[in-house]
């Protein structure tokens, strides 16, 4: 009798750890379904192969998406995204995407103003737009011993762009909130190049807006 009920205990133990493992994954109920890309400069958002890897495509500003979840601890979301993949054919891919662009209700239609996205948003940078303004800029590059800064965009609630190169007009590769950490590898005159850690990206920053 004692074995019977030391039996039962045991299988009663083991169903209450699953059910706690279960509770523990990063999927919760309500992360599953359709959201929208909302980016504040009104760019494009880079869908990735891996967390942080390699850019397969991208999706536009208010396009409808379908996330299996959207995990804020690790800052990436998986999503659904058709492409052409190498080897295997067009078809739709689990992918993803950066949690932090996607929201539940469909942003409002931005406005055109006759400039681009990044000087709307920041409209203090320096601008350096010409091919000759940005030669001289990586001219002007100097290595640095590496050392962090904090985005501070001219508004609390603001976004500062990271360039692929020294130029307010030239492709955005991600955008940062105020308080966010980058490390510094060059020093231009106007622009420090700077990595994300976290997903490894190497761009530009104009120093307008960092703070050490």
């Amino acid at each position: 009798m004692k074995k019977l009920v030391s039996l039962i205990l045991a299988l009663l133990l083991a169903t209450v750890g699953m059910t706690a493992a279960l509770a523990g994954e990063d999927i919760e109920p309500g992360d599953a379904g359709y959201y929208y890309v909302y980016t504040e400069n009104g760019k494009t958002l880079n869908v990735r192969e891996t967390p942080g890897g390699k850019v397969v495509g991208l999706l536009k500003y208010g396009e409808r998406v379908y996330c299996y979840y959207k995990d804020g601890g690790n800052g990436w979301a998986l999503i659904d995204y058709t492409y052409d993949m190498p080897g295997v054919g067009k078809g739709t891919y689990a992918c993803y995407v950066s949690s932090r662009f996607l929201v539940k209700n469909k942003p409002a239609a931005r406005k055109k103003t006759g400039t681009n996205a990044a000087t709307t948003t920041q409209t203090t940078a320096v601008s350096t737009d010409s091919l000759a303004d940005m030669n001289a800029e990586f001219a002007s590059a100097k290595r640095v011993t590496p050392y962090k800064i904090s985005v501070r965009p001219s508004r609390a609630s603001g976004w500062v762009p990271m360039h692929w190169a020294p130029g307010m007009t030239t492709t955005i590769m991600a955008t940062y909130g105020a308080g966010s950490q980058l490390l510094v590898l060059k020093e231009t005159n106007n622009w420090l190049q700077v990595e994300d850690q976290d997903t490894g990206d190497v761009g530009f920053i104009s120093k307008t807006f960092v703070s050490e």
